[in-house]
């Protein structure tokens, strides 16, 4: 045994003093990183695929939002920004192409190296980066965005900074970030960190900056004017640094975008049918084929188009708070489901043209399969056998009805499992053992959604008043909103979750367990679920493609099967109502479809 131990050590020794020559061979410094495999596009690219290199610049837009705004600064918890400012007024060191699941290419930074197990990840930053008055993107501005954002930013980037060991200066130029945690994506959420200027905040406090002060950025768009809850305009700074950069030829054509608040969604649409908008985004497919037949569309004026994607169908649909009984009974959840007469609602709102959601990664690759897990899906999740929701091992599905607006089959099934859960109807009213009733509020905020979820709403209300429960509707503005879902002041609410082709350690935000009471997380549902937990961890430290959707498809089950949401309908294909003058790259949409990243990012203004 003896000799034996020395021989094992003489190999470890010798494995360990390869370790820096390993280091040094594998950490070289690159244009681009991915999660998985190489990038795409080679270091000599000049472009992006869905970007028109050539597209003119000039022109003005109107966009519109619904609710109100009363902050400028979109990187702390503290007021409502208008949601697009972060996208267009801020850069991150690294850019992401959206034609690729995840591959991110230098903008701040001109190159990215990693140790070899992404332990370690150094940034070198261009020499040519400027904020947007001119001074330069330093090293120092790098590393206070970092520890600023991450404990006194909002609690979006709160995690990362938890994840990470250490960040310090490695040169005039570069800066290295070690991670505290294996975790293979957390290299690339580095390179996505906004960066502010650290002088503007020297001696303040910036979880408490004034609303009506904007964080400087480096971004091609910089504040010109605005007036609170009323309207926003951007301009395009003509000394921006970074035009000539592959990752932004063809980015950031127009010269203003303005941005008007509207107190509802039909008042909006008013104004875009007077072209007082550039620009609208349809989500009622019914609505998109019998209701854009005005004047303006008929003369050409206006133009639709259809975007089609191949990203997950996320999740959207009436999220239930499992924080407060009795929706933290799973048989509760499940018969508000059955109660959910989808296919009458979809054929009232929408004539039955929009496909419902199946689950949270449905659309792609990465959702759940039909059945019962197996393979690699079904070891991940026989540890967790005893914790686990019925059906996750042996496959949920949605209910679905008749099409009838009575519902019968599926009202039977919903007061079966109310009754196991100890809820039964007394003098017409559904009430538990304790003779207390079933009331449920549902919260909603005033945004381009907010008609239809009301209407969805007014429908269900009536089919659980056949239960015996009684459902209000409240509907609020954004800034209450706003903070009573960050409290979690709710029974029921709309959510609406994008997923990508590559989810990673956004999922723990979404609906990880130290997340369901961090005041402002995403994980709306309160679920707190080792099996969710450990589908994640398994997620981000996947060294393979095979392993990581498999991992995907095992939280895609703990997720559904959960009942924590009542899904309703999928947007496969974006629909955009526009004017004529307005183009984009019809032969090369990106693989993410419709977005930020593609409206207003890549369209330009043209004269017919």
């Amino acid at each position: 045994m003896r000799s034996d131990f020395f021989s094992l050590a003489g190999v470890v020794a010798a494995f360990l003093a390869l370790v820096p020559a390993m280091q040094s061979a594998h950490a070289e410094p690159a244009h681009g990183i991915a999660m998985y495999g190489e990038p795409a596009l080679p270091p000599d690219f000049v472009s992006l695929p869905y970007a028109n290199p050539d597209a003119p610049k000039g022109g003005r837009i109107v966009t519109g939002n619904v609710g109100s705004f009363d902050s400028l600064n979109p990187f702390t918890l503290r007021g409502s920004p208008p949601w697009q400012l972060r996208f267009l007024t801020h850069e991150s060191l690294m850019g992401r192409s959206w034609d690729e699941p995840f591959t991110l290419y230098g903008l701040l930074a001109e190159s990215v190296e990693t140790g070899p197990n992404r332990e370690w990840v150094e940034f070198t930053l261009r020499p040519e980066a400027r904020f947007s008055d001119g001074s330069p993107v330093t090293v120092e501005d790098v590393i206070w965005s970092y520890e600023s954002l991450g404990t006194a930013g909002h609690p979006r980037y709160r995690g990362f900074h938890d994840q990470t060991a250490s960040i310090e200066q490695t040169g005039p130029r570069s800066v290295r970030l070690t991670f505290a945690e294996e975790d293979r994506e957390l290299a690339i959420i580095a390179g996505l960190r906004p960066i502010l200027q650290k002088s503007q905040w020297q001696g303040r406090d910036f979880a408490d900056a004034p609303p009506d002060e904007a964080p400087i950025g480096s971004a091609p768009y910089v504040i010109d004017s605005h007036e609170f809850g009323r309207f926003l305009v951007l301009k395009r700074n003509p000394d921006y640094w970074g035009a000539d950069l592959p990752l932004r030829r063809g980015i950031s054509n127009f010269d203003e975008i303005r941005i008007e608040f509207y107190g509802d969604n039909t008042v909006m649409q008013e104004a875009f049918k007077a072209q007082a908008l550039s620009y609208i985004r349809e989500f009622n497919a019914e609505r998109w084929n019998t209701q854009y037949d005005f004047p303006a569309v008929q003369s050409g004026d206006i133009v639709k188009s259809e975007i089609p994607h191949s990203k997950p169908s996320g999740m959207t649909g009436f999220v239930m708070n499992t924080r407060r009984p009795p929706l933290d009974d799973w048989r509760v959840r499940e018969a508000l489901i059955q109660a959910f007469n989808f296919e009458y609602i979809n054929d009232t709102l929408t004539g039955g043209l929009q496909p419902r959601i199946t689950s949270y990664f449905s659309n792609s690759e990465l959702g759940m399969q039909p059945g019962s897990a197996t393979g690699r899906v079904r070891d991940l999740l026989m540890p967790f056998a005893g914790t686990l929701p019925p059906g996750a091992l042996e496959g949920y599905s949605l209910p679905v009805s008749d099409g009838s607006a009575r519902n019968r089959g599926n009202l039977r099934v919903a007061l079966g499992l109310l009754e196991e859960a100890g809820w039964t109807v007394q003098d017409g009213e559904l009430r538990n053992t304790q003779g207390q009733p079933f009331r449920l509020e549902v919260l909603l905020q005033q945004d381009a959604l907010i008609q239809q979820a009301t209407a969805i709403m007014d429908i269900y209300a009536r089919a659980l008043e056949r239960l015996g429960i009684d459902l209000q509707v409240q509907s609020i503005d954004k800034a209450q909103y706003a903070e009573r879902e960050r409290l979690f002041d709710f029974d029921m609410t709309f959510m609406r979750r994008s997923l990508s082709l590559s989810p990673g350690n956004e999922q723990r935000f979404y609906w990880g367990s130290e997340a369901a009471e961090q005041p402002g997380s995403r994980n709306l549902m309160g679920m707190t679920s080792p099996a969710a937990d450990a589908m994640i961890d398994a997620m981000l430290t996947s060294r393979t493609r095979e392993d990581f959707v498999a991992a995907t498809r095992a939280l895609d089950r703990v997720l559904t099967a959960g009942r924590y949401v009542i899904p309703i309908h999928n947007y496969a294909v974006g629909r955009i109502a526009h004017l004529k003058e307005l183009k984009y790259p019809v032969d090369n949409l990106p693989i993410y479809g419709d977005g930020i990243h593609f409206l207003p990012e890549v369209w330009w203004f043209e004269e017919n």
